[in-house]
């Protein structure tokens, strides 16, 4: 007996014990007749399968250094996107006349819709939007299933920034990054990027962020998405998505968001998320009353 369930925190010993996953099912591998365990990142929008004698419970010391390590990357991002904003608004105070000083702004950042392929990254990455005062609409939605959801809740919920994200990975012996076939779930958020496009052509008037781990970065740009993951085919992080997604929102709709500001604001930086230019979704408005 292993004494591994379905639940259990693990690493492999074949990588490492680099990445931290949860076993989420538990099988008999027909080749090899060997039971197997499916896996998905705990923080890494990754899925995978190992055979089961080669994941080995986390213990709770390592566990807990690797959640106080996650949670203290996420703080600090948090951090440095609220000294961004507050810069920038002291930047529109010290050009305000002195008539306009009389009153007081508010804020219309861009609205997002977030189509997910895992239930509990949807639900960190809604938190997460809260935390950064951006209105956010998610939906749980099989990566399989997305294409096909994408047309009808853009007419629904009508957002200014579509991100379509879930699991993926490259799965082909080969390793042939050029062979869609390759990849778990690409074709999926390229469909979906197609079927976006096809209810809004302009890369300015919905901005879209498609992939996942290891996704086909170059197909999804191509099929029409502002950013995308992963260009040098590496683990993304489950927030990446958010932090792309509020450097739109939080950037002026008269300028054009800075690729590189957007890119190292994510997590896991340029080699993890790559874009094209971009218009900014946020309006100020005023005067701020007192119902607002």
């Amino acid at each position: 007996m292993s004494g591994i369930s379905v639940g259990d925190l693990v690493v492999r010993r074949s990588h490492g014990g680099d990445i931290v996953f949860k076993v989420t099912d538990i099988f008999r591998n027909e080749a090899s007749q060997k039971e197997h365990c499916y896996l998905k990142g705990l923080h890494l929008r990754l899925m995978a399968d190992a055979p089961i004698d080669d994941v080995e419970k986390i213990n709770a010391e390592d566990l807990r250094n690797e959640i106080v390590r996650m949670e203290s990357m996420h703080n600090d991002t948090l951090k440095r996107v609220m000294l961004r904003r507050s810069m920038d608004r002291e930047k529109v105070e010290l050009n305000r006349s002195e008539q306009s000083k009389k009153y007081s702004f508010f804020d219309i950042p861009g609205r997002v819709l977030h189509l997910d392929g895992d239930e509990e990254y949807l639900r960190m990455c809604l938190k997460t939007y809260g935390q950064l005062n951006i209105e956010a609409v998610g939906r749980h939605i099989d990566e399989s299933k997305q294409p096909e959801a994408v047309p009808e809740l853009l007419k629904e919920f009508r957002p200014d920034i579509l991100v379509v994200t879930g699991h993926d990975a490259l799965t082909g012996s080969s390793k042939d990054i050029k062979d869609l076939n390759n990849y778990r779930n690409s074709k999926y958020y390229i469909q979906s990027v197609i079927n976006a496009r096809l209810f809004e052509p302009s890369r300015d008037d919905l901005v879209i962020f498609a992939g996942a781990c290891q996704s086909y970065f170059e197909a999804i740009l191509a099929a029409g998405a502002n950013f995308a993951s992963s260009p040098t085919r590496i683990f993304i992080h489950a927030y990446d998505p958010v932090f792309i997604a509020e450097k739109v929102a939080f950037t002026p709709i008269n300028k054009i968001v800075d690729i590189n500001d957007a890119i190292t604001a994510s997590v896991t930086g340029i080699e993890g998320v790559g874009g094209v230019e971009t218009r900014g979704k946020f309006r100020l408005g005023m005067p701020k009353t007192a119902n607002r």
